[in-house]
């Protein structure tokens, strides 16, 4: 018998097994179709619920509850009603003061709480406070307790207005449908060179300025002004705002002055003169002429009143004429008293140093006064003369190394200014998006 070759039993052997293989799959490999199924899966997006967060905290964990501070409710009261522990409302209160004190809670602002389900209890495991529109602190009541401050993204866009005033600058803004926090900001830019308690009608305003928002919709006051024209007694003041994006930063006019001067225009934001400088006026309360070396602002007691330059405090003190009074020593040349206030600012006694726009005290009708008003007074090298008709200096101009950027950065925000018509209603530029750390 002839004998088979080691060779040809190997042969036969692999064909054997490659039959085996392609008729009867096993149940541990893939069919070509299980392969397509797999490929098929595996190429698909697979569906994850998306997750809420509020706050930065996710919210389908929790049940949440939005509520105001009702009047007479403490942070404590609030959290013992909801079980928590007095342990931990005591670590916050104690441990916690400098990112805030749970006795500034107030009542109308609102809170959030976040109840765990977990167990068979509902826990609080965290309560947010809002203290305003931006602000809010996240209270973590885990394990280990801690307090986080946070603020809200704010949106901020672009607007442009202006108006021809006819009644109040303020009335105009309103009408307009601008914001009247713009008031105040034109007041603190043009503080030094326009008595806005003289504002004539006929005067317009042009303004570029950033309004913030949160939650895309809700409005929570303006941002930057960015250049302004304002034309009194037919004369244009233009401010334009200026920084090198870190410590330096002003307002400066077309030709790089700043708008600061010495001394403030006045030391109220807002009122009327109700009695000038006069070396013989008729006193109301002692009825008979004596000069008058002073400038009278009446405004509503509590009104604040501001130092008009800096310097130091050489008298806060109480006299029946003057009733309460400081006067500060600003350099060797000036000297300004204000008279009549109802109290002092916190702090302020002899020796006291103040910057510009220091609030140093309030309006009131202390002394004799037939009502509340500030009289103040204004020397220059030890004589008492009438601060409206004085040329007072100048601070210093935008630094040379800057020069050429203001200038590139100015020239088109002139341009934009000067092109707008005096009587514009509010409009919408750009629009950005920046987060405050």
């Amino acid at each position: 018998m002839k004998k088979i070759s080691p060779w040809a039993i190997a042969l036969v052997a692999i064909g054997l097994l490659l039959v085996l293989f392609f008729t009867y799959p096993s149940d541990e490999s893939p069919t070509n179709d299980a392969f397509d199924e797999l490929s098929m899966q595996e190429g698909q997006e697979v569906h994850v619920p998306e997750v809420s967060y509020l706050f930065g905290i996710a919210m389908d964990s929790f049940e949440v509850i939005n509520e105001k501070v009702q009047s007479g409710e403490s942070f404590g009261n609030i959290l013992l009603a909801k079980g928590l522990g007095y342990d931990k409302i005591h670590s916050v209160a104690e441990n916690f003061k400098e990112v805030f004190d749970v006795r500034r809670i107030r009542a109308g602002n609102t809170y959030f709480l976040f109840l765990d389900h977990t167990d068979s209890s509902s826990t609080v495991r965290y309560m947010v406070y809002q203290s305003n529109p931006i602000d809010y602190y996240v209270f973590d009541f885990g394990d280990s307790v801690s307090v986080v401050k946070g603020q809200k993204e704010i949106t901020e866009i672009t607007r442009e207005v202006s108006g021809e005033i006819n009644s109040s600058l303020y009335q105009t803004l309103v009408d307009k449908g601008a914001s009247p926090e713009l008031t105040m900001r034109l007041a603190d830019i043009y503080a030094w060179s326009i008595d806005f308690f003289r504002i004539q009608k006929g005067d317009y305003f042009k303004v570029i300025y950033k309004e913030q928002f949160i939650d895309d919709s809700v409005s929570v006051g303006v941002g930057r002004i960015l250049a302004a024209e304002f034309n009194h007694g037919k004369e244009s003041f233009y401010s334009f705002y200026y920084s090198n994006g870190e410590d330096y930063y002003d307002y400066f006019d077309e030709n790089g002055k700043t708008l600061r001067k010495a001394f403030l225009k006045a030391p109220l934001q807002f009122s009327r003169i109700s009695s000038r400088y006069n070396p013989k006026r008729f006193h109301p309360v002692l009825k008979r002429f004596k000069a008058h070396l002073g400038t009278d602002y009446a405004a509503p007691s509590g009104t604040p009143i501001m130092a008009t330059a800096d310097g130091e405090v050489i008298a806060a003190a109480y006299t029946r004429g003057n009733g309460n009074y400081i006067k500060i020593k600003h350099n060797a040349t000036y000297t300004t008293q204000y008279l009549h206030m109802s109290k002092f600012a916190s702090g302020m006694k002899k020796g006291k140093i103040v910057k510009q726009g220091t609030v140093i005290g309030y309006v009131g009708s202390t002394g004799l006064a037939t009502g509340p008003h500030v009289c103040y007074r204004f020397w220059k090298n030890g004589v008492q003369v009438d601060p409206l008709r004085e040329k007072l200096p100048e601070a210093e101009p935008i630094k040379p190394s800057y020069q050429a950027d203001f200038n590139s950065k100015m020239e088109l925000l002139k341009k934009q200014i000067d092109a707008m018509p005096v009587g514009l209603e509010e409009q919408t530029d750009e629009q950005m998006t920046v987060t405050f750390n």
